[in-house]
């Protein structure tokens, strides 16, 4: 017997809304239907209205967990239209910021992880080490989210030399028990039969919907933007690893996690290294006006790939602007991933990605290849569906 199973758009475990709607067998998912939009915020029109400087403030507030990497790769845009090089210590500084960022969103996902299969020890100790992260976060910026650590030409705050050991003092403080989550993961019973085998996206599948980050790190996919786009960073400064494995289910994507916070301790550790012979106070190159031009600036977020694309009119704002966050392609994997399991894993399994929906959600209407409303017709569009709800009401 067919049955529908509505999860969202509002559910206890899902921090933000969207519809996921299985169809189900007895106890077997045979078919997921996605539907987005129900958090669109109009950010990318919003950029249009803004000072170049204004919108990596704009952007930041896309995700409080991704507050960092979409202003890295907003600023990479505009470095990259304007042909801008920015100072070594500021690189530096970008790495520390976007790697703490990194180990505070992977412990949030880690300890949810285990919330949602019932494992709330496991969420509360993978809590409780986020909050050093947090600390660090607010040592050197004066938040714990939305640093605003980021400008276009650097980086607006500097890290003073005298504070490198105790920064790094703080941060090997997350190695043991990093290892201690890598432990228990690889040896605890209840995580593996929750997660070994369990929503499976293969490497094909994996290509075929184009994931990113963790997701298609988990599925054997050798990707990773600061590796393989270091543009203004560090990341080609230091030694460090990408972690793959090849299984695709939903342990798979814990390990690769886990791996990537031990990374990002090294390279945290060897940034503060690097500043420690740079002269403090050489953080950003001056820009005085931003030239007619088109840029692109790509970071590694913790769930993927962030895209941005800048067009410059040769005004003071920008002139289009396009955002494309991972979690727009990791979302309908699940398409895949959730068919064929029990329905008592469908939930864990959406969740493996990580989703994102604040930077997911956008709305447009594209028919034959051609953008069917433009902004004043979707503008009216959404005045006229709220009249008539106000009369059925």
């Amino acid at each position: 017997m067919r049955t529908i199973i509505p999860v969202g758009p509002y559910h206890p475990l899902q921090e933000e809304p969207e519809f996921f709607e299985l169809e189900v067998e007895g106890e077997r998912v045979t078919k997921l239907n996605i539907n987005i939009g129900y958090n669109h915020r109009g950010i990318e029109k919003l950029s249009e209205g803004m000072h170049f400087d204004q919108v990596t403030f704009l952007v930041e507030r896309i995700c409080g967990i991704c507050s960092t990497s979409h202003p890295f790769a907003y600023v990479q845009a505009v470095e990259d239209l304007a042909g801008i090089e920015i100072p070594l210590r500021a690189k530096y500084i970008r790495c520390i910021i976007g790697e703490l960022e990194r180990i505070h969103s992977h412990l949030l996902w880690f300890g949810l992880a285990g919330h949602f299969i019932g494992y709330n020890t496991l969420w509360m100790w993978a809590w409780k080490y986020r909050e050093i992260v947090l600390d660090l976060c607010e040592q050197i910026s004066g938040n714990r989210n939305h640093y605003a650590m980021l400008r276009i030409g650097g980086t607006r705050r500097d890290i003073l030399n005298k504070e490198i050991d105790e920064l790094k003092e703080k941060t090997a403080t997350l190695i043991p028990a990093l290892n201690m989550f890598k432990g228990a993961v690889v040896d605890d019973p209840v995580v593996a039969a929750r997660t070994k085998g369990v929503g499976v996206l293969t490497k094909q599948q994996a290509i075929d919907y184009c994931v990113l980050g963790p997701t298609a790190r988990a599925s054997g996919i050798d990707i990773d933007s600061r590796r393989d786009s270091p543009h203004n960073s560090a990341y080609n400064l230091v030694e460090w690893n990408v972690p793959v494995l090849e299984e695709g289910d939903v342990f798979a994507k814990v390990v690769v996690r886990i791996l990537e916070m031990l990374e990002s301790v090294k390279i945290i550790t060897q940034s503060l290294d690097g500043l420690r012979d740079l002269k403090e106070g050489e953080i950003w190159n001056e820009v005085w006006e931003i030239p007619p031009g088109e840029g692109i600036g790509t970071y590694e977020a913790p769930r993927g790939e962030v895209f941005h694309y800048v067009r410059s009119d040769g005004g003071n704002t920008p002139f289009r602007h396009k955002i494309r966050a991972p979690s727009y392609l990791n979302v309908l994997s699940n398409e895949v991933a959730v068919v064929g399991g029990d329905v008592a894993d469908a939930c864990i399994t959406l969740a493996a990605v990580d989703p994102c929906y604040c930077c997911t959600d956008r709305m447009q209407a594209v028919e034959d290849g051609k953008v069917k409303y433009n902004w004043k017709q979707l503008l009216q569009l959404s005045q006229e569906k709220t009249k008539k709800i106000k009369n059925q009401i």
